[in-house]
């Protein structure tokens, strides 16, 4: 019998989800098998798969075999814990990224990412304490690619990982990114609507004007800040958040960013000497609900230093 005091970053989870990240080695099927068969037990009493746990709850797994609960991953030591703070409170921390900066690791198994620089901050502030989790980790509520550049929220907490993840998807959080691009818009401002396919192989997506089987409608708008030497400084908003959105559909019209080696002109690219898309996430807005637990951001707009494409390819 394994036994978990369910804390306050275990909570609000339902049963089967906190099993699975508690006792990672054993299958969800035997999860599901032991809850029909009430060796799973809630408080002393049997429990459904759909129920929440609660701070200070109980919970008993009675499995046929024992299951390592979850090893505390100290691989985030690795990765430095220097990282430009732009606001932090009790809740999220937001922080900019440099370009180069990979958000999470890929098949490489990178420790030094932007998560992991995250972690070892908190774990040296005393915010964060891996070894007292059952299941919770500081998670990225955004990602950005691994050479764009700007604003990343961290959730320090479950509650705040879930209200904010649940504000990006139901849009009362607002992201507003600055580019340059190549060529000018024929008008200052706009919304662009279009259709997006991320194809499975490549990285890669499409961009069409028009619907088609599995093309998801996409909405972007774009404000003109300033024009020089033939480049655009445009300030994005993003509507819908899909992958690649902002360069290829950007891209799509014929204004692709600068130095974007994916979507971009090469001929500008080379020209201009960039390699690294010149696009930054710059602005936050948050527009929760009054009985949200975050809504105190509502009064607050989190804006990143000026990008280094900015000053040099705008201001001349």
């Amino acid at each position: 019998m394994t036994e978990f005091t369910i804390k306050k970053n275990d909570s609000g989870q339902r049963v089967d989800k906190f099993i699975s990240k508690a006792l990672p080695d054993m299958p969800k099927s035997l999860i599901y098998k032991l809850i029909r068969k009430k060796d799973i037990k809630l408080n002393g009493k049997r429990c459904e798969i759909s129920d929440v746990l609660r701070d200070g709850d109980i919970l008993r797994v009675y499995a046929p075999a024992d299951f390592s609960t979850k090893k505390t991953d100290m691989e985030f030591l690795k990765a430095p814990s220097d990282i430009e703070i732009i606001y932090e409170d009790e809740n999220i921390i937001v922080v900019n990224k440099p370009a180069g900066l990979a958000a999470h690791s890929g098949n490489d198994r990178e420790s030094d990412t932007l998560v992991n620089r995250i972690k070892h901050y908190l774990y040296l502030r005393g915010s964060y304490a891996p070894e007292s989790e059952a299941s919770f980790a500081p998670a990225l509520c955004s990602r950005l690619d691994k050479n764009t550049c700007g604003l990343v929220t961290a959730a320090k907490n479950a509650a705040a990982l879930r209200e904010m993840n649940a504000g990006i998807r139901d849009g009362f959080v607002t992201k507003i990114y600055h580019c340059a691009a190549v060529g000018v818009p024929a008008e200052k401002n706009g919304i662009l609507s279009a259709y997006h396919f991320k194809m499975s192989e490549g990285n890669i997506v499409k961009i069409s004007d028009f619907p088609k089987n599995d093309y998801r409608p996409i909405k972007t708008g774009y404000k003109l800040l300033a024009q020089s030497d033939g480049l655009s400084l445009l300030e994005i908003t993003l509507y819908t958040g899909r992958t690649h959105q902002i360069r290829a559909h950007l891209s799509h019209i014929g204004l692709p960013v600068l130095g974007d080696p994916k979507y971009g002109s090469s001929a500008a690219n080379k020209r201009y000497g960039v390699q690294v898309q010149a696009l930054c996430a710059y602005r936050l807005r948050f527009s929760f609900s009054k009985d949200s637990p975050l809504e105190y951001l509502n009064e607050i707009s989190i804006t990143a230093p000026k990008p280094g494409f900015e000053r040099i390819f705008i201001e001349k």
